[in-house]
């Protein structure tokens, strides 16, 4: 844990021009959450205090706003402060909110603070540390970025010789600093015992009469403070206030993940129609076929194919096995070593062990498949009675006929046979033949005479 650091997540916008019920920030990107993948970056720098300033409506995702770091906050007994800003009189005030509550907790607040935002989730704990570094000689540094584009970003002003001056947002912008391309990203680090002067002495004479946290450079320069900045690429720091802008995101996050995989050994055959998640998992000599989605929570150890059009979460694949095409693996799935799962098929909560085949339009749900068994076309497992789900336990060298229905509860012992077309609902002792169908009755010339009867009329 780094004592000598707080982190201020500002997250209390509104984002109405999202559209959505749901606050801005828990939208998601490679099925993360924005504020989540922020936290993730913030929880790297193993700060002293995590403190997020929020819409009071935001409380009602408290909790799982815990419970996907959980793990880390147990491990380092830290805790995610809630404070909510009532008033959203703009960023220096979120931040006073913050500051106000960290006070409270302690007096003495960290050697640094650093003010991130939970709508940027692209921007990287790599950059953060060396905002942090530059605070060992400086009172503030601000995270820039350069943009020829036109964008309404504050600009920052530097003088001749290279020290920053102050920051002048875009709506206060006169034409020529708005034709400065070195601009603003929101990002601030700032030194703990300056920071209570510099933000008392924000006010809001501007056009939108809000207290900006930028004005703090101009009274830091006023005051005889350094300043410093650095510089990323405008990636890291993009912003979402829209649908389109998330959307964009996404594939931009995408294409990092995919640059990442490829470089890690994985080959994908048409990047831009797969689809991963912020946690999958591919080791190396993986093959991805065109049309593949990755949801939460999937790993897939060395040596497997994954064929077009497969939807996968939650779910763990050993080496050497084949899953697809047009195979859904659902969540809680282990498949073991050598597996092939074939066309459309369907895995739901089941271990499918080392040699085991289903091939085609199958249901496997609440089981587990012994080694080398085979499970034939349209063979499911009738897992629930319309009240609670039920186990189907099949041994190793089963062979399963096609169109089965195997209704759970049910064991299958080693080495047995069932007959297609069966309804299995009693359990089946090892090596046992268990046929469960009505028996085939012929009617001698009932075939002509049906067509006669027919022609008749």
């Amino acid at each position: 844990m780094n004592n000598d650091l707080s982190i201020i997540i500002l997250s209390a916008g509104k984002g109405s021009r999202m559209k959505s019920n749901l606050p801005k920030v828990l939208h998601k990107i490679a099925n993360r959450s924005m504020i989540d993948m922020v936290i993730d970056q913030a929880l790297e720098l193993s700060p002293k205090n995590l403190c997020l300033v929020v819409a009071d409506d935001f409380l009602n995702y408290q909790s799982l706003i815990e419970k996907n770091h959980q793990k880390y906050l147990t491990k380092n007994n830290l805790n995610i402060d809630f404070v909510v800003q009532d008033q959203r009189l703009g960023t220096a005030h979120a931040v006073s909110c913050a500051i106000n509550y960290l006070k409270k907790k302690s007096p003495n607040l960290a050697k640094k603070i650093l003010v991130l935002y939970g709508d940027t989730p692209l921007i990287t704990s790599q950059t953060l540390k060396k905002m942090l570094v530059k605070l060992e000689d400086s009172s503030l540094c601000v995270l820039a970025f350069e943009d020829d584009e036109e964008n309404s970003y504050g600009r920052l002003i530097v003088d001749d010789q290279g020290y920053l001056q102050e920051i002048v947002e875009f709506k206060d912008a006169n034409a020529l600093q708005r034709q400065i391309n070195l601009c603003n990203s929101g990002v601030v680090a700032i030194a703990g015992q300056e920071i209570d002067r510099l933000i008392s002495k924000v006010d809001n004479k501007n056009q939108a009469q809000e207290y900006y946290l930028t004005d703090i450079v101009a009274i830091a320069q006023k005051l005889g403070l350094k300043r410093s900045f650095i510089k990323t690429n405008n990636v890291e720091v993009l912003g979402v206030n829209s649908r389109a802008e998330l959307a964009n995101l996404e594939k931009i996050k995408q294409k990092q993940i995919r640059q990442n995989m490829l470089a890690d050994g994985v080959t994908i055959l048409a990047g831009k129609t797969v689809f991963f998640s912020f946690d999958t998992k591919i080791s190396n000599d993986v093959i991805i076929h065109p049309n593949v989605v990755f949801g939460e929570g999937v790993e897939i150890e060395s040596n497997v194919e994954i064929k077009s059009f497969c939807h996968i979460e939650g779910a763990k694949i050993h080496s050497g096995s084949v899953i697809g095409p047009f195979a859904r693996i659902r969540p809680n799935t282990v498949i073991e070593q050598d597996v092939k799962i074939g066309n459309f098929v369907e895995i739901k909560k089941s271990q499918i062990k080392k040699g085991a085949k289903i091939n085609h339009l199958s249901y496997i749900g609440d089981a587990e498949v012994g080694e080398q068994s085979n499970i034939g076309a349209g063979v499911i497992t009738c897992n629930y009675d319309g009240y609670n789900k039920h186990q189907t336990i099949v041994g190793k060298e089963v062979f399963i006929g096609s169109n089965t229905a195997l209704v759970a509860p049910l064991k299958i012992g080693d080495r047995s046979l069932v007959g297609a077309g069966s309804v299995i609902t009693k359990n089946i002792n090892h090596d046992d033949l268990a046929i469960a169908r009505a028996s085939q009755k012929n009617i001698e010339l009932g075939a002509k005479t049906f067509h006669f009867n027919k022609s008749k009329k």
